[in-house]
């Protein structure tokens, strides 16, 4: 019944954690669009900052120890197939795409990201494709 209530608190630290992920960078096309409007670059800039600290930070360390959880309780995930490993590979790479948004986000509170909404607008496509790929990995374990 353990392994149930870890993978209930792991799926919803996962959605959480994706929220942020997906939301973030929409808001660095807001504040890239709209530089030169300090008024509203002031407000998104908190926005980023809670968003980043009180929801997606959190949710990274829940996913991950949740995640770790579930391993040490069904050990065979990791021996049944490569879809556990292609499917941690993917979530190490999501870690990696979050940190580099902590990056932009404290380049754009120092008011020093020149980045376009454009390319905030097609760095917002990892996660998706991300979710995509590990819903596919998780659901049709093809290999």
């Amino acid at each position: 019944m353990t392994f149930y209530y870890v993978k209930i608190f792991h799926i919803l630290s996962f959605v959480s954690w994706m929220a942020m992920l997906f939301y973030m960078p929409r808001l660095f096309v807001y504040h890239a669009e709209h530089i030169s409007n300090k008024g509203f670059c002031d407000v998104v800039k908190i926005q980023e900052e809670k968003l980043f600290n009180f929801i997606g930070y959190p949710a990274l360390i829940c996913t991950f120890i949740s995640g770790i959880w579930l391993l040490y309780l069904e050990p065979s995930f990791l021996s049944g197939g490569g879809w556990m490993h292609a499917k941690i590979l993917i979530v190490v790479l999501l870690a990696l795409y979050h940190f580099s948004l902590y990056r932009y986000m404290i380049a754009f509170r120092e008011d020093r990201c020149k980045k376009s909404g454009k390319f905030f607008r097609a760095y917002n496509e990892v996660p998706t494709l991300a979710l995509i790929i590990i819903t596919i990995l998780v659901i049709l374990k093809p290999f």
